[in-house]
């Protein structure tokens, strides 16, 4: 490779410059050799300095020297005189500094040329310019850069699009390349953006099933598209983990605000991980304030500004890389997403524009540059809208650098506590140690916030929205429910200690689901691929109650083959002996896209072919997987039964049935996910063997919101009462038909929930195997008549909210 020179009036701004290109490459980059500062402390550059750097560096590719500004050129072209080898090529640089060494480092790392790296790097802000649309002073058009040599279209086929994770994953992928990448939302028609900018991802708002075209041109064009459709077709590594997301209920804390004249449903706190905690309340500090406006800063001190901004930027991005480097899991990633974020080059541009066109401080510039991007992603709304906090962590850490304050982050405590914020960070939640901090509440965030999903991970009982947490006083001591987000502040003594026994007993299931006074409750657990039974087996669920099929489908550009299918599913009959196991067919369509089944232009596709429906279009696909899912079956010895998915009338039921009995398959059920089988779930019991229902859909298509609009969560609610009489109408019918009726979908995690759920006569409950003990704990508290009492009063409430409060008020004082 070549070497490379980085010259610069400030060391802090070479190193950081260094830093921030180095990220794109890791240890597989070029030699870079530094030479900033004229001295101890002195700003300025010195020609020995360089001539020793390119000595250092020397190659028989040559050198490329970076240069800051003024001096700089002078000290570099003073230095070749000073050079042992006249024969040595060297070229400085006329490329911007910052950008020009990111796109120097990436091609050098690939191996090119003295020449064409140099070129390279000239044209680094060619992608920026054409995105702007600027022009040079002659009023022709800038060179756009190279125009797109190829391009593909893939469907995201990950829960929740492009979030900070996979954003962060593609960045990371597309930098191994010499390639100019940009990608664009076809839903939406805005035009394409920068692929190398992951805030600029963030905005381009690509939800579950989307399609994006990603456009590719340069030497490594073709082989970085192949990098991201395999990210694209592999759903990122998110796919398997589908079944141990939150379930979607009371979004109150993820949703901007509502004006005073709205009508949008609200509710109080949220609690999104179970478990009780005590302790004393320690508050997190306030974020910094908004810097003001200040005096319009002049030509020489905006050269130094933006030096401070770029070296606070490296400064903060490193500290988050090593918090990142101290923790694993979803912590890490998520840790390493912030990172990427708070060394993103469309960020800090936004930001020295400021200071450069406007005469901003450094200060005010990052607040504001961060603000517009938080506008964007407040107005693409749901997921996108609850990574705003983090794009608020990023600019507190910035903004307190370079004001010289210390860095937000977690109160230094030894004694136990439980933390109150307004919201917290992903850098601080992934290093807060549950020894010492027992509970988590905050003001705003959602089910699916990084607080909820860190919480989760550490097993820390969270509540969310508590839209009153800061005034609570420092010191007092709460009681902190995080299943049913009730927090009790200045309990009694009595409270304490029967709160602090509760937290003493180890929650665990010993295989078999009882109420208090014995009644059966089978309860399964939900599995989304062979790689996650180990969970399931190790929780001690009593069977599968939810197969998901789909990862034998989701990365395949064709339907998989018998023989694959057969092994897949062998592989989790296998691990479940003589015991329950239900395999669902293909649940393909809406926010589970396949290419292969169904139609890219569907213009409503919750509402098309999707579920059992897509036999209609590929009935070999059903017939080959159910001979596999019977192969399967006969070689082992799990109790298989198979169920359809999206059955909406008696007529789809018989069909499957009558399906099923030709290969040999006689445990036939159905999901009952639409109002539709709700309602006709007799007739429909009478053909088959059991019935499933599927909360998350059921509470779509009966509340007429979609389940993926963050907006519309607090309606996806599964304690809305429209949502638990459609389960009274199915259970109902099973009890009637003496068949059994599951719930497979994830309101069964919830404790209290489950409690109803069997209330109204569900005979087994399958859920995320972490979910199992905490159920089956609550479920040991309760007689099955107290179930059913507190049912009839959640059916009977006029919304989601005082269903919970009916439902509480009857079983908490009947555990108690």
């Amino acid at each position: 490779m070549i070497g490379i020179v980085v010259v610069s009036h400030s060391p802090r701004l070479a190193h950081a410059a260094v830093d921030l290109a180095l990220e794109m490459v890791g240890a597989n980059g070029p030699a870079i050799a530094i030479a900033a500062g004229a001295g101890e402390g002195v700003t300025g550059t010195d020609a020995f300095k360089v001539a020793e750097a390119i000595a250092e560096v020397s190659s028989p590719e040559g050198v490329l020297v970076m240069m800051d500004l003024g001096s700089a050129v002078m000290s570099a072209e003073m230095a070749l005189e000073f050079s042992d080898d006249p024969d040595l090529p060297v070229r400085l640089s006329s490329a911007p500094f910052v950008e020009g060494l990111m796109a120097a480092v990436v091609r050098a790392a690939g191996g090119a040329t003295l020449d064409e790296v140099e070129s390279e790097a000239r044209g680094a802000l060619r992608a920026k310019q054409s995105h702007l649309g600027d022009e040079d002073p002659a009023g022709l058009p800038v060179d756009s850069g190279p125009a797109a040599e190829h391009t593909i279209e893939v469907v995201l086929l990950n829960p929740d699009g492009l979030h900070a994770r996979p954003v962060s994953m593609l960045v990371t992928a597309i930098s191994a390349f010499e390639a100019t990448v940009t990608v664009a939302n076809l839903r939406t028609g805005k035009p394409p953006v920068p692929a190398n900018s992951p805030t600029a991802l963030l905005t381009v708002g690509a939800r579950k099933g989307d399609t994006i075209s990603v456009a590719a041109a340069g030497r490594q064009a073709l082989e970085a598209l192949e990098a991201v459709s395999d990210l694209v077709g592999t759903g990122f590594g998110e796919l398997e983990n589908t079944s141990a997301r939150a379930p979607v209920s009371a979004l109150s804390g993820s949703q901007p605000e509502a004006p005073p004249s709205s009508v949008a449903p609200s509710s109080g706190p949220l609690g999104v991980s179970p478990g009780l905690a005590v302790g004393p309340i320690v508050r997190m500090q306030e974020p910094v304030d908004e810097p003001g406006a200040a005096v319009t800063l002049s030509g020489r001190e905006r050269e130094a500004a933006v030096e401070r901004i770029v070296a606070a930027s490296a400064s903060v991005a490193l500290a988050l890389r090593d918090r990142a480097a101290r923790v694993s899991g979803a912590a890490r990633g998520i840790l390493e997403a912030t990172a990427l974020m708070a060394a993103d080059p469309g960020l800090i541009d936004a930001a020295v524009d400021r200071v450069t066109g406007q005469g901003h401080t450094p200060e005010r510039a990052v607040w504001a540059a961060v603000g517009e991007v938080a506008s964007a992603f407040r107005e693409q709304g749901g997921l996108l809208a609850e990574r705003i906090p983090d794009l608020h962590d990023v600019r507190n850490r910035i903004v307190s650098e370079l004001l010289g304050r210390p860095a937000p982050g977690l109160p230094d405590r030894v004694e136990p506590y439980v933390l109150v914020a307004r919201d917290l960070a992903p850098a601080d939640t992934a290093l807060i140690d549950p020894s010492v901090c027992r509970a988590i509440v905050t003001v705003e965030g959602g089910p699916t916030s990084h607080t909820a999903i860190l919480a989760r991970a550490l097993g820390l009982p969270a509540v969310v929205a508590a839209r009153d947490a800061m005034d609570l006083p420092e010191g007092s001591v709460v009681i902190v429910d995080g299943t049913t987000g009730e927090i009790v502040v200045d309990p009694t003594d009595d409270q304490v200690a029967r709160a602090e026994e509760q937290v003493s007993r180890e929650v665990a299931f010993d295989g078999t689901g009882l109420t208090g006074d014995g009644h059966r409750v089978q309860l399964l657990a939900n599995v989304a691929s062979p790689d996650s039974v180990a969970a399931a087996i190790e929780a001690k669920a009593e069977g599968v109650g939810l197969f998901r099929t789909e990862f034998c489908f989701l990365d395949h550009a064709e339907a998989p083959g018998l023989d694959e299918q057969v092994a897949a599913y062998r592989r989790v009959f296998a691990a479940f002996p003589g015991k329950k196991v239900t395999i669902r067919t293909l649940d393909a369509g809406a926010d589970k896209p396949l290419a292969f089944v169904t139609a890219a232009d569907e213009v409503n596709p919750a509402l098309g072919i999707r579920g059992y429906r897509t036999a209609w279009r590929r009935p070999e696909l059903l017939d080959t997987q159910l001979r596999a899912i019977a192969t399967a079956a006969a070689a082992e010895n799990a109790d298989v039964g198979v169920m359809a998915p999206m059955i909406a009338t008696v007529d789809e039921a018989v069909e499957f049935a009558a399906r099923c009995a030709a290969h040999g398959l006689h445990n036939v059920g159905v999901m009952i996910e639409t109002p539709a089988a709700a309602v006709t779930a007799g007739p429909i019991l009478d053909r088959v063997d059991f019935a499933s229902l599927g909360t998350n859909d059921l509470a779509q298509y009966t509340m007429a919101a979609d389940r993926l609009m963050g907006e519309l969560a607090l309606l996806n609610d599964p304690w809305q009462p429209a949502v638990l009489r459609m389960i009274r109408e199915a259970c109902q019918a099973g009890m009637a038909a003496g068949k059994p009726v599951g719930v497979c979908g994830e309101a069964a995690a919830d404790p209290m929930l489950a409690a109803i759920l069997v209330g109204l006569g569900a005979t087994s409950l399958s859920m995320s195997p972490r979910a199992l003990g905490g159920v089956a704990e609550f479920l040991r508290g309760v007689t099955v008549a107290q179930c059913r009492d507190a049912a009839v009063a959640a059916v009977a409430a006029a919304g989601a909210g005082a269903a919970r409060s009916a439902a509480a008020v009857l079983l908490q004082s009947a555990r108690v």
